[in-house]
């Protein structure tokens, strides 16, 4: 029979029964027909050929089951197998759902957590040839990445061989003019090839021309997307003019909607370099990234090689400023979600762990299950079911219930997915644009299939292994109410003893993670955050073209927002704390010796009024007055780590720092010392740090700290009010309090979101794991009645029922915590990264989560063994 024909009679005996079975009486009539005339032919009689023939044929039902395993290959069965899964699963509805509902929680976890893996660590940038882009920076002893200075980047495009285009890029800040009055916005300034070496063209209009990043260029700009909707509603704006920073820029294009770029990910107007600013003039002063595309062949080791000589070229050129100076080079790819890697690994292997507690308190439920259809089984077997038949039904109700488990797990991601990135906050966003693209995709429905498919196997798995090892004669002879069995005892503990022991690590790395968070939040900041209302604020360059006027402008504003009520003092720096280590100065210590190594430390301009109201505790000397302005020699204010790495068992006061070459100008002297205020991240290092009086070298940009007597929050309107009532020019943005301020740092957001994440998932597991052992604990003792009944009626008394059940639970605990334990170190140590102040083998937190977890899986032991303690004894032996 050709496979075609066999084919079409498949699918006829699965979808057209009754038809099959006519078209098959009909051909076995056919041959009984034939097989009597020949009998005729022979000399019978017609009656008795007939029943000759029918003889010759043999049993017809027969024949038919024949036919139908021959042609359907069993086809027909396995639909039957399906009905009758789906009829035991609506029978027993509440096995049914806590299996689905266990496997959609462990599957909808994992996938959604990979959707986030996915979409940060796997999806390629959106670039072209997003592999051959690299983040290209300098480096120094204090600075594994640090910024180029303008004359360093001109130097290193014009010699390097390794790259096809090297282009820089920095922030910036603008007073964009509006009908309203000015608004500060952020934007990007870019080398005229920065878009094409990205591969970005401009959705309207065109990109920058080579040499339009040149000083003295046209004052042209390209907008975002989304600016160019919100702000002029999409329409045709190209060689429309917008003021920025009382100077005239062109609009030459708009970008496309997709642009993102994930170093300056608000920037809504993009321009030139073009001239440079105050600090481009010199080659010390650092201000510019640069992202290069590599040429092809080139290895990002090659290029990393290349440009370190090339530094230490400039080094040897001009040691004044370059001395000690290497390079960095990485994949873009490295720098947009570095950060985030050791997060997303950390959290999927906890979504992973959960998932294997999910698979393994199903598979104890199919367990359970298959041990309490021991009878039925018995008399099926009996009956004449061979063992490949019975494993096969219960394959396929294990096959089901994986298949629904898993639709509904990836249905239950798609919706994780869309709740995590809505309680992702907007800051958080806004630096990781790659969220956005967090869903199902081809990715992901891959992974979920892959889960899906392990899960199928280990719910097949599961009944077939317990089958193997059951003897019939058992289930006949025990009427499914004998002890339990060696086997089921032996892996219901193993498998409860891998749910406790992966709980642990699970508890444990969220109690790491959690002790972490809490450190970090409560590190010694070396100031008082409460009642400190912040705003940053940006003059206009036209109106405050001089030092005077900008000083000018800093004692308006002191002396207006004083006068508030509830207003105890007021500061203006040019940087707030727990921000960056950044603005950074390079200082050389007068009358001692230098060879032109970089004495880099945190540089901070300051009000009089700026560390009382932080409360910075003075250690000696004194702070700054407002008589310390241009008129007077410079002077600095000191943090205690300068002065421990610079002025070691001496007294700093009085003695003066100046720049590499000690310029006249650059000496300062050193006129206090006040406690460590933490001015770069939660989680770095304090840096030694200056603050020079703001009068003597104001800016435009500036940041105003308040400290009230009242709720901060309530402040921060009133005070942005105030400032436009002293110049309705005056750009105002960024207000908030100094603690939600701390919280929102990405730093802080990041180990928020991974802490309470694992715990939920730890939690989760938690739950699990202690009914998988109430399950196994509440099975035994149901199968130990008789056993118990006869121990009682012995005079065992119920404290030895209590011992007995409770014993038994506690081995496995104990197992299940040392094993837990013993593994929780070493994934604490992998996640070493994301622990701040912890270690990996902290005891406070591993003898926590032992105890919470061995008091409640005692408490969920306890029940049953209640119950077996409760036995009336003759009860149980007449049940049997």
């Amino acid at each position: 029979m050709s496979p075609l024909i066999l084919f079409v009679k498949r699918l006829a005996l699965l979808f057209g029964r009754e038809r099959f079975s006519g078209d098959l009486d009909e051909e076995m009539a056919f041959h009984r027909e034939q097989a009597a005339r020949e009998f005729i032919a022979g000399g019978m009689t017609p009656e008795a050929a007939h029943y000759a023939a029918m003889r010759q044929f043999g049993n017809v039902t027969r024949v038919k089951e024949k036919s139908h395993e021959v042609v359907g290959l069993k086809m027909e069965s396995v639909v039957q197998d399906l009905k009758f899964a789906l009829r035991q699963l609506r029978q027993n509805p509440g096995f049914a759902l806590t299996a689905i509902v266990i496997l959609l929680l462990g599957m909808g976890v994992s996938v959604a957590i990979f959707g986030f893996v996915d979409a940060a660590l796997l999806e390629p940038l959106p670039y072209a040839a997003p592999d051959r882009l690299m983040d290209v920076a300098e480096q120094s002893a204090m600075f594994p990445r640090s910024n180029l200075s303008r004359d360093d980047y001109d130097d290193w495009k014009r010699l390097n061989h390794s790259f096809s285009s090297l282009e820089a890029y920095s922030g910036a800040g603008f007073l964009l003019r509006t009908p309203s009055g000015p608004v500060p916005v952020p934007a990007g300034r870019v080398s005229d090839g920065f878009f094409r070496t990205l591969g970005v063209k401009p959705a309207l209009g065109r990109d920058f021309l080579p040499g339009e990043d040149r000083p003295g260029g046209l004052k042209i700009l390209i907008l975002s997307y989304g600016t160019w909707l919100t702000r002029y509603g999409g329409r045709d704006i190209l060689g429309q003019t917008v003021n920025l920073n009382e100077d005239t820029y062109t609009i030459v294009g708009v970008l496309p909607r997709e642009f993102s770029f994930a170093p300056r990910p608000l920037a809504e107007f993009w321009v030139p370099l073009l001239d440079k600013n105050g600090c481009e003039q010199r080659r010390s002063c650092h201000d510019l990234f640069a992202i290069g595309r590599l040429r092809g062949g080139v290895t990002p080791q090659a290029a990393l090689e290349e440009m370190k000589a090339i530094a230490a070229q400039l080094a040897a050129q001009f040691p004044g400023s370059n001395q000690g100076q290497g390079a960095s080079v990485e994949p873009l790819s490295e720098l947009i979600v570095g950060k985030v890697r050791p997060i997303l690994l950390t959290l999927l292997g906890a979504a992973t762990l959960l998932l294997l507690i999910a698979c393994v308190n199903v598979a104890s439920l199919l367990l359970v299950r298959s041990e309490s259809r021991r009878r039925e089984i018995a008399v099926r077997g009996a009956l004449g079911a061979t063992p490949a038949r019975l494993m096969r039904q219960f394959v396929t109700e294990g096959l089901l219930l994986a298949v629904i488990g898993s639709a509904a797990g990836t249905l239950t991601a798609a919706w994780m997915m869309t709740l995590l990135k809505r309680l992702v906050p907007k800051s958080m966003m806004d630096g990781m644009p790659f969220l956005n693209d967090v869903g199902i995709n081809a990715h992901t429905a891959i992974f979920s299939g892959v889960v899906g498919l392990m899960a199928a196997l280990l719910m097949a798995a599961t009944p077939v292994l317990r089958l193997s090892f059951q003897d019939i004669r058992d289930g006949l002879g025990d009427g499914g109410r004998t002890s339990a069995g060696k086997f089921w005892r032996r892996m219901g503990a193993n498998l409860v003893v891998v749910e406790l022991s992966v709980t642990v690590v699970l508890l444990v790395g969220a109690g790491l993670l959690g002790k972490s968070f809490y450190r970090l939040l409560h590190v010694e900041n070396g100031f008082d955050t409460s009642h400190l209302a912040t705003v940053q604020v940006a003059a206009p360059d036209g109106s405050y073209s001089t030092d005077e006027k900008k000083v000018a402008l800093f004692r308006a504003v002191s002396h207006r927002l004083s006068s508030l009520p509830g207003v105890e003092s007021v500061g203006i720096t040019s940087d707030l704390p727990v921000q960056c280590n950044c603005d950074t100065d390079w200082i050389r210590i007068v009358g001692k010796p230098f060879h032109g190594e970089h004495n880099e430390v945190d540089e901070r301009e300051v009000t009089p009024g700026y560390l009382p109201t932080l409360k910075a505790k003075l250690l000696r000397g004194r702070l700054f007055t407002e008589d310390d302005d241009a008129s007077k020699s410079p002077k600095i204010v000191i943090n205690e780590a300068l002065v421990q790495k610079y002025f070691p068992g001496e007294d700093p006061i009085g003695q003066k720092v100046g720049n590499g070459a000690l310029d006249p100008k650059s000496i300062r002297e050193i006129i206090g010392v006040i406690a460590n205020v933490r001015e770069g991240g939660l989680d770095e290092e304090l840096w030694p740090a200056e603050y020079q009086a703001i009068y003597q070298g104001p800016d435009t940009f500036f940041a105003v700290a308040v400290r009230t007597t009242q709720d901060e929050k309530a402040v921060l309107p009133v005070l942005v009010k105030a400032l436009h009532e002293i110049d309705p020019n005056l750009g105002t943005y960024g207000e908030i309090t100094m603690t939600d301020q701390i919280e929102g740092t990405q730093t802080a957001l990041l180990r928020r979101l991974s802490t309470w994440l694992v715990a939920g998932f730890a939690a989760m597991a938690l739950v699990l794991s202690v009914v998988g052992l109430y399950g196994v604990i509440a099975y035994s003792v149901s199968q130990r009645t008789r056993e118990i009944g006869v121990r009682m009626a012995l005079g065992a008394q119920r404290s030895s029922v209590y011992q007995l059940v409770l014993g038994e639970a506690g081995k496995l605990i104990v197992v299940g915590v040392v094993i837990g334990l013993a593994g929780s170190v070493g994934a604490a140590t992998l996640m070493g990264k994301l622990l701040f102040g912890v270690q990996a083998w902290d005891a406070e937190t591993l003898i926590g989560v032992a105890i919470l977890l061995a008091a409640s899986a005692m408490l969920a032991s306890y029940f049953p063994a209640r119950r077996a303690a409760s036995v009336n004894p003759t009860e149980a032996l007449r049940a049997e």
